[in-house]
């Protein structure tokens, strides 16, 4: 098997157990070889509350700090429409490097996973 697809297996084992309701949203992360992006999703409504992207921050490459300044603006935009708490669904990625990065701008900007 292929990294891809040993990814969607670990993604669908994990998002099996999270369901991210309006009191306790899901913060979905996703990354592609050029950006990485974040969104907080109601899945009770099926909505995306809020969402960033490396797209938006400037001076933005793919790397470590862009991927903490995104965790860091979507805990900015999540602390604007009174969220705290979310439950973190990585897609089947592993939790190092990017992942961790934004994980942890999320959490200096008080988010609480």
């Amino acid at each position: 098997m292929d990294k891809n697809t040993l990814r969607k297996k670990r993604a669908k084992r994990v998002r099996a157990k999270i369901f991210g309701m309006s009191e306790c949203p899901r913060l979905c992360v996703s990354k592609s070889l050029r950006f990485i992006s974040a969104q907080i999703i109601d899945d009770g409504k099926g909505e995306t509350i809020v969402s960033a992207s490396s797209k938006r921050v400037k001076g933005a490459k793919n790397d470590v700090q862009t991927a903490r300044a995104v965790g860091a603006e979507i805990a900015k935009l999540a602390k604007g429409k009174k969220i705290d708490k979310v439950l973190f669904d990585r897609q089947g990625y592993k939790y190092h490097g990017k992942i961790k990065a934004l994980a942890d701008g999320a959490r200096e900007e008080g988010l609480k996973f």
